[in-house]
């Protein structure tokens, strides 16, 4: 099975179909969050990130745009355009984001992979060192 993922592209279109363009042949798409943030094009981002498939996992800036964490953390410009984002969507695409399911997400087609956005043990823990990477792998595997 050949998986396209995804991941990151923050509400930009253009650079979603760039990568889309570029990409190798695949079986399925997995998407591993932050469909919106930053980005002129929200709307359209999920509209278009829907049609590729079904499998997602929210990441931290959907969260802030859908209204489902709040934005203390996040550094101000984050901030600012997670509010933007939020007065953009429509009311379907922010159901549609506030339904996100928080990683890890498993695939019956693909047993024994976890799709997270950040670290399998907390979705907005980023994995930056070593240590952040191998921790996880030694821990038992979360539902």
């Amino acid at each position: 099975m050949r998986v396209l993922l995804l991941s990151d592209i923050h509400s930009n279109l253009e650079a979603l179909e760039a990568c889309l363009a570029a990409a190798p042949p695949h079986d399925m798409v997995v998407n591993l969050g932050d469909v919106v943030g930053y980005g002129a094009s929200p709307n359209e981002v999920i509209e278009r990130s829907r049609g590729l498939g079904n499998i997602f996992v929210r990441g931290n800036h959907d969260k802030a745009a859908s209204g489902a964490m709040e934005l203390k953390d996040f550094n101000p410009i984050a901030g600012l355009a997670a509010l933007w984002t939020r007065d953009q969507l429509n009311p379907e695409n922010l159901k549609w984001l506030r339904a996100l399911p928080q990683g890890p997400v498993q695939v019956s087609e693909l047993p024994g992979i976890q799709f997270v956005h950040g670290s399998p043990m907390d979705e907005d823990e980023y994995v930056v060192t070593l240590r952040d990477a191998i921790e996880p792998l030694l821990t038992p595997a979360h539902p």
